[in-house]
């Protein structure tokens, strides 16, 4: 015999399931505070929701300077368009810093941070946002942001701790720094998409 059908959910319940389960990782902040997050932050960032509600979105970031220049970025131009969207470097429970993509919508687009909905993702490496860098360049900055020396990097890529060397400083070369403290600095301030006017 068949089970009887679920009661009729009204469009609460379902905007509510529509948040709850979104593909991805889901905030909701008023003043850069996380009013709600989504079940999906979990698994993009390692702490459930209750852990993170309640919390300023600067626990997500790597560093206070990225928080800061991100943050500017994304108020001056969810001034301009409804929806702002760019890649950036985050910071997961664990520790880990991971390159992200990142969208928000503003409630309000003459006061950006009082109310806004922001969505985020794990980037595709092979697409992310780092000018000029090589993709084995890519693979070794998502190590120097994480911390590692020279040596745990040519470990973990299984290459040598020379090749390592190369890359580095074919990275500083690149990006215009003069050592890998800037270089890093720099990785992790994502470049500001095109469009976009300081």
């Amino acid at each position: 015999m068949a089970s009887a059908p679920p009661p009729f959910a009204t469009a609460r319940d379902h905007e509510r399931l529509a948040f709850l389960h979104a593909p991805d990782a889901t905030l909701i902040l008023a003043d850069r505070v996380i009013l709600r997050a989504s079940l999906r932050v979990a698994d993009v960032f390692g702490w459930t929701p209750a852990e993170i509600e309640g919390q300023s979105i600067r626990l997500l970031y790597p560093g206070q300077s990225d928080y800061e220049v991100i943050g500017e970025r994304a108020r001056r131009a969810l001034r301009e368009q409804p929806v702002y969207h760019d890649e950036r470097f985050m910071r997961r429970k664990d520790g880990q810093v991971v390159w992200m993509e990142g969208s928000g919508a503003a409630l309000d687009r003459t006061d950006p941070e009082r109310l806004a909905i922001w969505t985020y993702r794990p980037a595709d490496p092979r697409a992310g946002q780092f000018g000029l860098l090589t993709l084995a360049e890519k693979r070794i900055a998502r190590y120097l942001v994480n911390g590692f020396t020279s040596k745990e990097i040519a470990l973990a890529l299984a290459c040598s701790h020379r090749t390592v060397e190369v890359h580095r400083a074919n990275m500083i070369r690149k990006m215009q720094v003069r050592n890998s403290f800037e270089l890093v600095r720099m990785l992790l301030m994502a470049p500001e998409p095109d469009g976009i006017k300081g």
